[in-house]
């Protein structure tokens, strides 16, 4: 585009110049006559040409016409293959959206988001991304995850991203009320969907919980925390994060759901083999009414629905989810 302009910009420059000097025209008349030659709107001669007037004019329309056109042309491709470039991925995200099942609803792509996103693809576990503004993305996130632009806040917005499919909802954007808002709309598009919400003020948390919030997490508070027992209790600190982290390959604690049709519903902990076997421990089992059972004896029956916290190895932990998957 800039080509072409610069193109016209001289051909009509070589215009006026032209005139100027073959035909003895002031500068205006000269100009005048130069646009409305290139343009071709059709208005008489500026004054009577002489006959290497009109042989001048005559290039000047072969070789103004031909850089106008040019630059229309480039002009038209440019929007048109913008627009359509932003058609086409539109829709290629939407199909990619709609084969998701299970999967995680990211709402806000900030510092917190895309630190989110980066765990979630390490486990790896299907999500999409909602935000307001894609235009302070990076091209690189734009490319890597499946990035919407959109206020999640909306109920159309969570239809397209999936939400009665999903699995679990994050609502990490700038403010509480927009978070409480989105909150409030997924519950109510999809009441059985785990949500986890950030809270930034103290005191949001209880009305985050009671728009319908399964969880509120608190980074200041958490921060807070976490750096009081670096200094209290720095080696469970130390031993947390390497059990926790994603990056670990000797070390790492799992929540594993008991699905329905599991081998080891309806067994004893003794005799499910997973200690004995597999060498993991298992830490606490969260029962389906919520109850946390910590260190649980070896005679707790496992049941459907439960999840049991268990610290192992990687390769191990992979042999437990399959048994646990069932049918």
């Amino acid at each position: 585009m800039r080509f072409s302009l610069l193109v016209i910009v001289a051909v009509a420059l070589a215009g006026t110049l032209g005139y100027y000097t073959i035909e003895g025209w002031s500068l205006i008349d000269s100009f005048f006559m130069a646009v409305i030659t290139l343009t071709t709107i059709g208005y008489g001669e500026v004054h009577p040409l002489d006959p290497y007037g009109k042989v001048f004019t005559i290039l000047l329309i072969l070789f103004g016409v031909g850089a106008v056109a040019f630059a229309v042309s480039n002009a038209t491709r440019l929007v048109l293959e913008g627009e359509l470039r932003n058609i086409v991925g539109r829709k290629r995200l939407e199909k990619k959206i709609k084969k998701l099942k299970d999967h995680y609803i990211i709402c806000g792509f900030g510092r917190m988001g895309r630190l989110i996103a980066r765990e979630l693809e390490k486990k790896p576990a299907p999500f999409v991304v909602i935000e307001r503004d894609t235009s302070k993305i990076d091209d690189e996130d734009l490319e890597r995850y499946l990035i919407m632009e959109g206020a999640a806040d909306k109920d159309e917005t969570l239809v397209e991203a999936g939400i009665e499919r999903a699995k679990g909802i994050i609502t990490v954007v700038s403010t509480d009320a927009e978070n409480l808002y989105i909150v409030l709309t997924a519950r109510g598009l999809n009441p059985n969907i785990s949500i986890v919400a950030r809270a930034g003020e103290e005191g949001s948390e209880q009305k985050l919980i009671r728009a319908g919030a399964n969880k509120v997490i608190s980074p200041y508070l958490i921060g807070a925390h976490q750096m009081a027992q670096a200094v209290v209790r720095p080696a469970v600190l130390d031993f947390l994060e390497f059990a926790t982290q994603s990056e670990n390959l000797e070390l790492q604690m799992e929540e594993v759901p008991i699905n329905h049709g599991s081998s080891i519903a309806g067994l004893a902990l003794k005799d499910c083999g997973i200690r004995q076997d597999l060498g993991i421990i298992i830490l606490a089992i969260k029962r389906v009414n919520g109850e946390m059972e910590f260190n649980p004896n070896p005679t707790s029956v496992l049941h459907e629905g439960d999840h049991l916290i268990a610290l192992g190895r990687p390769t191990q932990m992979k042999v437990l989810e399959e048994i646990t998957m069932g049918r």
